[in-house]
Formats: C-alpha cells, sequence, structure tokens
C-alpha cells in the first residue's frame, strides 16, 4: 500500500494512527466524516463540529491533506433509526458497530477509493495479521483493556482487507506519549464514553424525541409470577440487568430480568434470575468456513470477557451458543463476538429467545 485514508475524529487515537502511518512512509490524506445534517442534536466525541476541526487541525499539523465527507444522511438510515427501533423493540443495541460496519467499513472505503487509496486507517484498538495465503486475520488489540475487536467484528465478513489498525499494537499510555511527543494539538484531549448521537447520555429523552408516535406508553412493572408492582414510563427506558432508576422501593435488589414488547411489560427479579446458560444468535458473519458445532470464547458485551462456550448450528444465519457456565444479563440486541484466543472468528447479534 502507498497512499492510505485514516478515518479522523479528532481525538488521540486517530491522529497518532496518521502520525505513524506517515512517519512509515505512507502517502496519507485524513477523512472525517460528517454525521449529522441536525442541530439539535448535541454531538459528544468524534460527530461535533468541533472535532472536526481537530481533526484539520492534526492534519495540518503533521503537513497531510484533510476531507471531510458528508454521510449523515447514511448515519440516521443505518445507525440512528435501528438504534430507536431496537430500544422500541425492547432490546438493548450497540450503534458503533452499526457505524463501524455501514459507515467506516462501506461507505468511509467507497469514499476513499475515490481518492484513489488502498485502504482506510481508524485509531481502533486491534491487530490485523495475514497468513501465509495471504488471509488476514482480525485479533485483540495488544492493550487486552482498550481492546476494541468486539465492535469490529462484521469486519471479519470481508472488509479486513481494506483495513489497518495503526495503535493495535501499542498500549494507550504508549499512544498518549506519543501524542505529546510530537506535539500533536489534541495530545490532551479526553476521550468520551457516551454515544455521539445522545445528549448527557439520556437514551430514553433522545428516542422519545427521535419517534414520539411510536412510543406504546405507560405499562406494567410485573415480578416474574406477574404480580404487578408499578407502573414504568416505557419500554424504551428499560435494559436488561438495570436496577436503578426503576421507580419502585424494594427491601432488597431488583433488576430488569426481561422486557417484553407485546405485552409492554417490564418484569423484575432477583440477581438469580439474570442467569442463562444459552442464548440464539441472528445475521452471524464467520472469518471463513466454519465446522459446527465448535468450541470458542464468546462475549456478550464490550466490558466483558470471552467465556467458553459451545457454538452450535441452528437456522440459516443462526446459532445456538451454550456456555459452560450461565452468563448474568444476556441482553438481546448486543453483540455476541466469539473467539479463538485473541483472534475474531465470527460475531452475531443476540436474539430475543
Amino acid at each position: 500500500m502507498k497512499k492510505i485514508a485514516v478515518a479522523m475524529s479528532g481525538g488521540v487515537d486517530s491522529s497518532v494512527a496518521a502520525l505513524l502511518l506517515k512517519r512509515a512512509g505512507y502517502d496519507v490524506v485524513g477523512i472525517t466524516m460528517r454525521l449529522f445534517s441536525c442541530s439539535r442534536i448535541r454531538c459528544g466525541s468524534c460527530c461535533s463540529e468541533q472535532d472536526r476541526l481537530d481533526a484539520r487541525r492534526v492534519c495540518t499539523h503533521l503537513g497531510i491533506p484533510h476531507k471531510t465527507v458528508d454521510l449523515s444522511e447514511a448515519f440516521k438510515s443505518r445507525v440512528i433509526e435501528p438504534f430507536v427501533d431496537s430500544y422500541l423493540r425492547g432490546e438493548t443495541p450497540s450503534p458503533c458497530i452499526l457505524c463501524n460496519e455501514y459507515l467506516k467499513f462501506a461507505a468511509l472505503i467507497d469514499e476513499s477509493c475515490k481518492l484513489g487509496v488502498d485502504a482506510v486507517a481508524t485509531g481502533h484498538y486491534a491487530r490485523i495479521t495475514t497468513d501465509s495465503d495471504g488471509r488476514s486475520h482480525l485479533l485483540r488489540g495488544l492493550d487486552h483493556d482498550k481492546d476494541q475487536s468486539y465492535f469490529l467484528f462484521p469486519a471479519v465478513g470481508g472488509a479486513l482487507g481494506h483495513l489497518a489498525f495503526p495503535v493495535g499494537d501499542l498500549t494507550k499510555t504508549e499512544v498518549r506519549a506519543l501524542a505529546s511527543e510530537s506535539e500533536l494539538p489534541v495530545h490532551e484531549k479526553a476521550e468520551s464514553q457516551e454515544i455521539c448521537f445522545v445528549p448527557d447520555n439520556d437514551y430514553a429523552a433522545f428516542i422519545e424525541c427521535e419517534r414520539p408516535d411510536a412510543l406504546r406508553g405507560s405499562g406494567a412493572i410485573v415480578d416474574t409470577s406477574g404480580k404487578e408492582l408499578g407502573r414504568h414510563r416505557g419500554i424504551h427506558a428499560y435494559t436488561i440487568g438495570q436496577r436503578r432508576g426503576l421507580g419502585i422501593g424494594f427491601g432488597e435488589r431488583k433488576y430488569v430480568v426481561k422486557i417484553d414488547a407485546e405485552r409492554n411489560e417490564v418484569v423484575l427479579g432477583d440477581d438469580a434470575d439474570l442467569a442463562r446458560g444459552e442464548m440464539t444468535v441472528r445475521d452471524v458473519v464467520w472469518a471463513c468456513e466454519t465446522e459446527l458445532p465448535m468450541q470458542a470464547g464468546v462475549q456478550i458485551r464490550s466490558t466483558r470477557k470471552a467465556k467458553p462456550a459451545r457454538i452450535e448450528d441452528a437456522d440459516f444465519g443462526t446459532v445456538r451458543v451454550v456456555f459452560d457456565e450461565a452468563q448474568r444479563a444476556i441482553a438481546s440486541g448486543q453483540a455476541a463476538v466469539f473467539y479463538d484466543g485473541d483472534e475474531v472468528v465470527g460475531g452475531g447479534w443476540i436474539a430475543n429467545d
């Protein structure tokens, strides 16, 4: 590869990715996605006007060109609308994965091809290796505490050959040090842990503003036997495993253990009621042809560790995952990513059983 585009978010990680590629002798161009055309959404990290200005400042500092591409329509249809729909179905979505799949791994690669580049690089903490047959493999980042391979699993379906993750072999501390040593304008910039398009991290308020006509309204909060305990504001305001903000006082801790969209009910139970030993995973993609059943490490949240499980074939594009030990708070709408050691071998979306 001679020419490479870097997805510049205005943050430290993507800025150091561009720095490393330029040092390595690549012809680098920075590309920033414009994801919003609606000013009422107060954007967070990687999306705001300030972030775009920061990305441009970094590119000027590095002496590389900077381009902005308007992907706001794709972002709305591929990320925001599915995010809202998922909550209205009683699920817990993971919009960052959709953003990676449909924008960074698809739309941004297409836009970059127009510039004559060979690949798109991002600041994700993950690694890509190539075997003797020329096949690419997605691995966890060297810094397991910052690893983001969970969010990248759709890339194993074919996009890996067009991607690069320059900071995947570094720790966050090393990335910060490189940014400081190189006097990058963003070297002290804090990173955001919130979803960029949700103001104040208030998911329920965002959904109520985006789709007021689709809300089911108040419904019953019940226990596992069906006894009504109170009323909820709408199922979109609840997630599996939630304990706070239930609006009901108990002498002991209660958790959301089920969200029944059809009945418009939120079911509460004890911590033990959150444990499940099996789940169905839909829309599965594999890194290569895979023979089932198979043993793998299965990760069900970005903040969880992969746990040993048996993956069995079900209907087309769907698998059944049976854990060696029951897992807590398995939530439909989240991703389930399959690992062989550090390598991502596949993944999909947890179905509402």
